[in-house]
């Protein structure tokens, strides 16, 4: 479900805080996904059952939920029990641990100099996960260097303030932004003959 949510909805709703979740949810049919960035092992279910049994795609970021732990039997636990649409994780050896459980992952990348792509080439040489995340956002041109790099799908966050931010981070190829900007989640984006604009 979520590839075809990624061709048709270019935001991903990054929550912080609970008080978002009731705006994502709002928004629900203009989004491609949230991830989840807020919560502890003993609320995460109840988020998770909210946003799949309003078919919303869930991706919980383990390193922001307390109390859940990124080991296999964590992984296997979230799996089995918690049920989200997948994970967000910066460490390789947690992307391999979940592939091979069957989740879907997002491997998440801080670009900081030049050498971040050199890191980026060496996990993914390692193991490629579903989709990469690259942050900051506000450096859309180097969406064209990772690129070259993968041809895996690439979302694009981090310091997003306006839309001619999102634009440019679409415009430069990245299949998706996302932001805790909940005044960005509102915005509608269509593609017309490799054209990106937005519908107001």
């Amino acid at each position: 479900m979520i590839w075809d949510r990624l061709n048709t909805h270019k935001m991903v709703a990054s929550i912080k805080e609970p008080k978002q979740i009731e705006i994502a949810l709002s928004l629900r049919n203009q989004l491609s996904g949230v991830f989840l960035l807020t919560g502890h092992i003993g609320v995460i279910q109840g988020y998770v059952n909210l946003f799949r049994s309003h078919q919303v795609p869930v991706f919980l970021h383990l390193e922001k939920i307390g109390g859940l732990c990124s080991d296999y039997h964590g992984l296997d636990y979230l799996h089995k029990v918690i049920k989200p649409t997948g994970i967000i994780t910066t460490k390789t050896n947690v992307v391999k641990t979940a592939m091979k459980m069957g989740l879907f992952t997002i491997q998440r990348f801080f670009l900081m100099d030049t050498e971040g792509l050199d890191n980026i080439a060496k996990s993914l040489a390692q193991i490629e996960p579903d989709i990469i995340e690259v942050m900051p956002a506000r450096i859309p041109e180097m969406i064209g260097e990772i690129k070259n790099i993968t041809a895996l799908p690439i979302i694009s966050g981090g310091l997003l303030a306006e839309r001619e931010h999102t634009l440019a981070c679409l415009k430069h190829g990245a299949a998706a932004v996302s932001t805790s900007r909940t005044e960005l989640w509102r915005d509608t984006y269509a593609i017309d003959e490799n054209k990106i604009r937005i519908i107001v």
